[in-house]
């Protein structure tokens, strides 16, 4: 079995196969900031020097590249000739706000900050946010605007740790293969590696191929299993077709969450394991049979409640806690609005998940009757079977859940119905200091009304899931909405650690582009002008020198991009980048929402009555008009 790379959409412990699964205000304010980013320094690759080298010619006065703004570059920008501070910059159609920037072009942060329960006011941190932490914008939001906050809990509130929460959940789904489906026992010794697959590829089923795309559909990378597929294969399986692939389901699996890493990992496996064992698979399956014994597998590994008790028994070892949770729940209250909280989980899991986040000394992840944290909220959703939770003529009853027995207490509409033998509803025993009330099921019909919500673009909605969480609630809707996106952080900081690498290979670009104007020029001039025969033997060698010319940048240009996509990652490469193309991925975070960031906290570093405001837009013919 090949060590190379294998999750599982599990979201979280949750009872769907979607989505998985503190009391205290007085948290002492910290000596110092939450985050210093480290000052960075740009390492010269042995490509880059060679292409530089092959660059400085007697044209490149002609091919030196323009200055563009930050608007040319989605992520990042070269700030040597910017203020020391700048309250606003943008970059590419998001909006960078609130940034510090250092002599050395490093987003900054204050030594010292009191946080307290407002972080973003606080002397020092409200002005100086480091990039990667900063909220981006793709459509204007004026908070002010905004009556009711709301938020997914796996992976937004609560970050699982993929090292240890995805590595249980491939072992139970591997489990249940060979014991529930069948599968030879060999299976047992594979191991899981969480770091090899990433967000925005799409399974083929059929094929057995792993392929990430550009915005437009353009297959740019494929695996079959983990051996690559050579561009003549891509071509030839993707490329000759008279009518386009739209590469949705049911014919292929979208690899949009964080939960469904581990069960594309382990279909490679699999794929792998068949084309060289085929007499070891169990009879009559094929590529998409076993992707979908993976599905079934993964959501038994959630109906037995395995993976939700070893969360239980020790929260710790599976999410990472993050101290701005309160805070930030807080401030959003201070000011006036409600927060919300819709789960695919069930009441007991989210009970423990958010008794780990939200209390302040927590060992083991707090008491089964610890209901503080409810406090933080006003009305909390679990079991909400998302995305069909978004629809209003979903039909599923709404049911009051007794925080301390786990009853199930029948609603009309949010409204108690009296016990049959009784003469009133039967209440909470212990009413909470700030009263929150729970459910299970039901509508966003249902959550609007017992939030008072009067139109929907009241409601801004944070969550990971670009399908479960985002397009629903965006389309369907009309909420306004916050994309989770925890790879962004370490993606930000290699885009401005290797920002001159970049620059280089746009330079290799245009010098490609020149080459090949005069080679065609002169191909032109030889096929139809005729010239005399001394001319034309000059010609002819000066063509011959542009086309070794052309192949040497064209080299030099394919082995650069090469290497800066392995910088990102050694398989897949940037997550929002296939080339210079935005990747499906950040196409539909582009599409579908209005605000994207890589912690759900990053909210507490801004005011809650922040007006998010995108930078312009640009078309490719205004770079030039414009300057930039």
């Amino acid at each position: 079995m090949p060590s190379t790379p294998t999750g599982t959409r599990v979201r979280g412990g949750g009872t769907g196969r979607r989505e998985g699964g503190g009391p205290d205000s007085s948290y002492p304010p910290p000596s110092r900031c939450l985050f210093k980013p480290p000052r960075m320094r740009i390492t010269k690759r042995p490509v880059a020097a060679l292409c530089l080298s092959v660059l400085s010619s007697a044209h490149s006065a002609a091919r030196r590249p323009r200055q563009r703004t930050s608007a040319s570059r989605p992520f990042f920008s070269s700030y040597s000739s910017f203020p020391r501070r700048v309250s606003s910059r943008s970059v590419g159609s998001r909006s960078m706000v609130d940034v510090g920037i250092d002599e050395k072009g490093e987003g900054i942060e204050s030594g010292h900050c009191d946080q307290g329960r407002h972080i973003w006011s606080s002397p020092g941190c409200g002005l100086e946010t480091a990039m990667e932490k900063q909220i981006f914008c793709n459509r204007s939001l004026n908070m002010k605007n905004i009556i009711a906050v709301g938020f997914d809990m796996d992976y937004t509130l609560a970050q699982y740790k993929s090292e240890t929460f995805e590595s249980l959940a491939y072992d139970g789904t591997i489990k249940k293969l060979v014991r529930n489906l069948g599968y030879p026992p060999e299976l047992l010794e594979w191991t899981f590696d969480w770091k090899y697959m990433v967000r925005g590829l799409v399974l083929d089923k059929k094929r057995g191929n792993i392929l990430k795309m550009d915005r437009h559909k353009y297959v740019k990378v494929a695996y079959h299993g983990f051996k690559e597929m050579s561009k003549e294969d891509k071509i030839a399986t993707y490329g000759n077709t008279l009518i386009r692939d739209s590469f949705d389901e049911p014919d292929y699996a979208l690899v949009d969450t964080l939960f469904s890493l581990g069960e594309a990992y382990l279909f490679a496996q699999l794929v792998d394991f068949m084309d060289s064992n085929p007499g070891k698979v169990p009879s009559g399956k094929d590529y998409g049979c076993m992707y979908k014994d993976v599905r079934a597998a993964v959501d038994l590994c959630h109906r037995d409640g395995t993976l939700k008790q070893m969360v239980a028994k020790d929260p710790g070892r599976y999410i990472n806690k993050d101290s701005r949770i309160v805070p930030m729940l807080k401030m959003l209250r201070d000011s006036h609005r409600s927060t919300f909280l819709v789960t695919n989980s069930l009441w007991d899991y989210t009970n423990v998940v958010m008794n780990f986040l939200c209390a302040e000394h927590n060992s083991y992840g707090g008491s089964a009757c610890n209901f503080q944290w409810l406090e933080n909220f006003d009305v909390v959703v679990t079991g909400s079977s998302k995305p069909g939770f978004f629809h209003e003529e979903n039909r599923a009853n709404l049911f009051e859940v007794e925080p301390e027995s786990g009853m199930l207490l029948n609603t009309d509409n949010g409204t108690l119905i009296p016990q049959v033998g009784g003469t009133s509803p039967r209440l909470p025993p212990k009413p909470l200091k700030k009263v929150c009330r729970v459910f299970q099921g039901g509508n966003v019909a249902h959550l609007h009304k017992l939030l008072s919500i009067g139109a929907s673009s009241q409601v801004l909605y944070v969550g990971d899931h670009i399908y479960g969480d985002i397009l629903r609630s965006k389309k369907v809707l009309g909420w306004r909405t916050m994309l989770v996106v925890p790879e962004l952080e370490e993606e930000v900081k290699l885009l401005r650690k290797n920002m001159d690498f970049r620059k280089m290979l746009r330079q290799l670009r245009r010098e490609q582009d020149l080459v090949e104007d005069k080679l065609h020029r002169l191909k032109w001039t030889l096929r139809f002008e005729d010239p005399e025969i001394d001319r034309k033997l000059h010609l002819s060698s000066e063509l011959h020198q542009l086309e070794l010319q052309r192949e040497n940048v064209r080299h030099l240009h394919h082995d650069a991009q090469r290497e800066y996509h392995q910088m990102f990652h050694k398989v897949w490469g940037q997550l929002m980048k296939t080339g210079f193309q935005n990747s499906r991925f950040a196409h539909q975070v582009e599409r579908f929402a209005c605000l994207y960031t890589s912690q759900v906290t990053n909210l507490s570093l801004y005011s809650p009555d922040k007006y998010y405001r995108p930078s312009e837009d640009f078309m490719p013919h205004e770079f030039d008009i414009l300057g930039l």
